[in-house]
């Protein structure tokens, strides 16, 4: 009788019925003629169970001698057992060694402990473990949450270009690229520029990809290449670009907590830290939140940005992110609008997550008269022949909008209760690390 194969996280639906799982050996327990082996399929770690009496003895005596990560298929049947990882055991009744790794070069990865720099050395075999397992599955879900929300919610997902010839952020943080007959083009830090033409066209839309910072840092919130989603939509304001991200964390939020409990408490994450996070979100200005830090202790002054250590004091206490708004226009981007009773504030916001997350959102309301624009632009030293076809947006049809962006890698930081953000995304690129 064939044995008609499955994923191990649909045991459910097969108990008492004769399947095939193909995996790897995750680990072997022994217990005299009964020999335990683990095996894992990408989607679950199933308890097999291997009786003498039951196997030819050739093949009994090779699975007890199996090698971690080897590769082969089980069959037989599965039966409820609620002691064993995922609440279900196969009784085996046959198998295949599809490749078997040899004792003269194990699996690198054992269950001692290993430093940091080991393991990312060996990232390409780490991602098999079951703590990174969790994490990608809950970067998993939080992609797939933030897609289902905007395509629920009337906006476009418009792709938008890796190679830029211009600046969106600032000049000093771009990857240079030789393009084509010596022309210099950037790897992009972010699609919203063309994100507003995208507006223009279709009202709400979003862009969804990889971005990439020149910046020399070593802390662990920052990889030089991360992923973003980035939403705009004209007719909007800075109090739609506030709602907007408030409602998009809560829901997603939601997803992850309805969907990968099981992964959460694998990587031991207090649950009840994000079961809090419900609309409202506490807000406070800019010149409150200095205010506030200055009360607590920092010596930042009035102009200056939020580092870490400010984003993670201006936090304490409280159980869900805050938004703080209305930054000085000196420590933003070109294109943001200005607030029109205090023009040396900028009409932007940042989502700041609590436990030391940090900023999950940046954006705001954009310039929309031309003639600011292009003042912008000769006080941020920006060429404007390199922002023609962005200007031409102001010349035809300019109407207010906004934006922001949200980096995946930090919220699934934050929601797995990771130290690092290296351990987010499955291959890190960081300030000395190109490979694997």
């Amino acid at each position: 009788m064939p044995y008609p194969r499955i994923r191990i996280e649909d045991a459910a639906h097969h108990t008492g019925e004769p399947v095939e799982i193909a995996g790897w050996l995750y680990n072997l327990r022994k217990s005299g003629k009964i020999v335990f082996p683990l095996l894992r399929d990408g989607t679950g770690i199933m308890q097999c169970v291997a009786v003498k009496a039951n196997l030819d003895e050739a093949l009994f005596e090779t699975l007890k001698n199996l090698t971690q990560e080897s590769a082969l298929i089980l069959r037989g049947k599965l039966r409820a057992e609620q002691r064993a990882p995922g609440g279900y055991e196969m009784d085996v009744e046959g198998a295949e060694i599809v490749d078997r790794v040899p004792e003269s070069d194990p699996y690198p990865i054992t269950p001692k402990e290993h430093g940091p720099d080991f393991l990312m050395d060996h990232r390409h075999l780490w991602l098999r473990s079951k703590r990174q397992h969790s994490v990608i599955r809950v970067r998993h879900e939080v992609i797939k949450a933030v897609r289902d929300y905007f395509d629920s919610h009337g906006f476009t997902l418009v792709d938008t270009p890796i190679f830029t010839p211009a600046a969106c952020e600032g000049t000093t943080t771009l990857f240079e690229v030789n393009y084509f007959d010596d022309e210099k083009v950037f790897l992009t830090q972010s699609g919203q520029l063309y994100n507003e033409a995208d507006a223009m066209a279709f009202g709400k839309v979003y862009c969804f990809g990889p971005t990439f910072r020149a910046e020399k840092s070593k802390t662990r919130r920052h990889l030089t290449e991360f992923w973003m989603v980035e939403p705009e939509m004209a007719y909007a304001t800075l109090d739609d670009v506030k709602q907007l991200a408030e409602d998009l964390i809560v829901f997603v939020v939601g997803r992850v907590l309805e969907n990968r409990r099981t992964e959460l408490q694998a990587l031991e994450r207090d649950i009840s830290k994000l079961e809090t996070v419900k609309a409202p979100f506490p807000r406070m200005s800019y010149d409150d939140a200095v205010k506030a830090l200055q009360a607590r202790g920092s010596e930042i002054q009035w102009g200056g940005d939020f580092g870490g250590p400010d984003e993670t004091m201006i936090t304490e206490g409280l159980d869900r992110p805050l938004l703080v708004d209305r930054y000085p226009t000196q420590v933003k981007a070109f294109y943001f609008e200005p607030d029109p009773d205090r023009p040396e504030l900028a009409l932007g916001v940042d989502v700041i997550a609590p436990e030391g997350y940090g900023e999950l959102i940046g954006g705001g309301q954009r310039i929309h008269n031309l003639n600011l624009l292009l003042k912008r632009l000769e006080e941020h030293k920006l060429p404007p022949e390199a922002f023609n076809w962005y200007i031409d947006l102001r010349k035809y049809g300019s109407v207010p909008h906004a934006g922001f962006g949200m980096g995946i890698e930090r919220f699934v930081a934050w929601m797995c209760g990771l130290e690092h953000i290296r351990e987010t995304i499955p291959y890190p690129r960081m300030l000395y690390r190109t490979r694997p």
